[in-house]
């Protein structure tokens, strides 16, 4: 994107006024020539934070947040400088001008603004015809009855589009706008308008700009329930989050986003005072939505409804890394707006505060979901939080044995030494399958046993990089698994990576491991040094039966004596991880 021009830089700055800007978030009082206020970006009882009107700038001493109008904007609404530029721009009614914009650019720039401008047209008459329409009396009565009042309501524009076929169309057509643009904007279909007899729920970006909408019907006669504008290239519902507008400035300041899954969820939630309150409209949650919730917040809770989809949505979350990720228990069967409802905001706001970290949610969530009446089912649940609880640090780590002791009802050191025991080598069936090399079964076993070193190694970030470069050569029993391990030494954080068609054995075996890794949790030193020991021992029983096809027998008792001591060593680490 082409950056904004120095001059219309200036002229927006010299257009904003910093007291009218800073009084959206804080009331300010005028003491001497500076305006003082509580701060915005911290809580705080005795006003610490000051606005310099004539030179616009701002500083709060309890916090030393600063800076200038551009710097308020970015640091209360969780903006880039582009869109804090942009939304300053359309406050305070300045046209931005760009360098050296390409003319198709600007074009298509252009095109987009005139769509989000009918869509904020759209949003605005929905909104007036939900309050002044005797037709919209039944989505009234609805949202009355759901608890919502007209004050929210209003913050969220929520509207009622009318039954009449086209008159969004025809309206939007005497204002200028022609069919195609109604179309590009997902607002008709088949020549009529799209939404009609439904509440109408405006999507907005964190900038406030209307994309697109989500509408509720209110009679089972019109299907579907739930319907969205439809795809186009200004809405993407996988990057949507409804009322993140709203959201951001007050998520910036609480340090949290708190998440769930409906339009009223969201309603009830803000007006319980839970500002910094978003829905995901619906239970799949998309990396480009969570990557939106970590630029809003550091930390990012999750409470969805409490029904399996709901569960499931909030267990699946956790494959999006980058942020602290936290999940609210709610009872079964219920959602927020319900609990808000029912046991009020207070017991609600307690609930989010104890929201447990996403980790031991999953671990709850699988012992739930297992079966705990039998030994098999047992071992099974246990095998499968093993993978969980390896990740966690070590206080969350402990507390996780604990729990999976007392819902196994085994102690807890039991657990601990199942979770400390090597694994057994495992067969990863993928397509292509590496070739074994040819040889015995001892070969066969050997190779498997270092494909997994290989696998364990690359799972295990900085601690598997320094272990995959112990071993020597001859610790590895063929060529195929010493070339993967030397491809892997040198491409460790991308390992497909400069993978040559002239090779495909080595492309398979790489490969294999590669997948293999994802699937595998990190090894403590233990295991890892436990596999090094086992790889020098399969070096050395090679050598013993080399040396006794040679009839060497002083070097099959040297190899001997060194395989004891290797052994000694296994005994020793595998008696540390008990």
């Amino acid at each position: 994107m082409a950056l904004f021009t120095r001059e219309s830089i200036d002229r927006l700055r010299d257009a904003i006024d910093m007291v009218q800007l800073v009084s959206t978030k804080t009331d300010l009082r005028r003491v001497g020539s500076r305006w003082t206020g509580l701060c915005p970006f911290h809580d705080e009882r005795t006003p610490s934070f000051s606005v310099n009107a004539q030179d616009k700038l701002f500083y709060c001493f309890g916090c030393q947040a600063k800076g200038d109008a551009f710097d308020f904007v970015e640091q209360s609404e969780a903006l880039e400088f582009p869109e804090a530029a942009e939304r300053l721009a359309d406050l305070y009614g300045i046209q931005m001008e760009r360098e050296n914009e390409d003319p198709q650019a600007e074009q298509r720039r252009r095109r987009k603004q005139r769509l989000h401008a009918l869509l904020d047209r759209t949003a605005a008459y929905y909104a007036k015809f939900l309050w002044e329409s005797e037709e919209a009396a039944s989505a009234r009565s609805y949202l009355e009855g759901r608890g919502l009042g007209e004050e929210i309501l209003r913050d969220f524009r929520v509207g009622y589009s009318p039954s009449a076929g086209n008159r969004l169309t025809a309206g939007a057509q005497r204002d200028g706008y022609g069919m195609a643009e109604l179309a590009a904007a997902g607002l008709v279909q088949r020549g009529e308008d799209r939404f009609q007899r439904r509440i109408m729920f405006p999507l907005a970006d964190g900038r406030g700009k209307v994309l697109g909408f989500g509408a509720r019907a209110l009679t089972p006669s019109d299907t579907p329930k739930y319907l969205n504008t439809s795809e186009n290239e200004i809405f993407r519902k996988g990057r949507q989050l409804f009322g993140i507008d709203i959201a951001r400035a007050h998520a910036a300041k609480a340090g949290r986003i708190v998440v769930v899954e409906g339009y009223t969820d969201v309603l009830a939630l803000h007006q319980a005072g839970i500002r910094e309150s978003v829905a995901i409209m619906g239970t799949a949650l998309t990396a480009e939505q969570m990557a939106e919730l970590g630029r809003a917040a550091p930390v990012v809770v999750l409470a969805l409804d409490a029904d399996a989809s709901g569960q499931d949505a909030m267990v699946r979350a956790a494959q999006h890394g980058g942020v602290d990720l936290r999940a609210v228990e709610l009872p079964a069967g219920s959602d927020p707006a319900d609990l808000v409802a029912s046991d009020g905001a207070e017991a609600f706001e307690k609930r989010v505060q104890s929201a447990i970290p996403m980790i031991q949610f999953q671990v709850r969530r699988l012992l739930a979901d297992a079966d705990l009446d039998t030994p098999a089912g047992r071992d099974s649940a246990l095998e499968k939080a093993r993978g969980l609880i390896d990740q966690a640090q070590p206080a969350m780590r402990q507390e996780l044995i604990r729990e999976v002791a007392d819902r196994l009802d085994v102690p807890a050191n039991s657990v601990t030494l199942a979770l400390e025991a090597p694994r057994p080598p495992q067969r990863f069936t993928r397509a292509p399958e590496p070739a074994l090399p040819a040889g015995s079964s001892a070969g066969e076993v050997a190779f498997r046993a270092e494909r997994e070193f290989l696998a364990r190694s690359l799972a295990s970030a900085d601690l598997g990089r320094a272990f995959l470069a112990r071993p020597s050569d001859e610790q590895f029993s063929s060529d195929a698994t010493r070339a993967a391990r030397t491809h892997l030494v040198t491409h460790f954080d991308d390992p497909l990576a400069d993978l040559s068609v002239d090779e495909p054995a080595l492309a398979a075996l790489v490969t294999d491991v590669a997948l293999a890794a994802q699937e595998l949790p990190p090894s403590s030193e233990a295991i890892l040094q436990m596999s090094i020991l086992q790889l020098e021992r399969r070096r050395l029983e090679r050598e013993i039966r080399r040396a006794k096809t040679d009839g060497d027998y002083a070097r099959q008792s040297e190899l001997a004596a060194a395989e004891q001591r290797v052994r000694g060593e296994l005994d020793e680490v595998m008696g540390q991880t008990a």
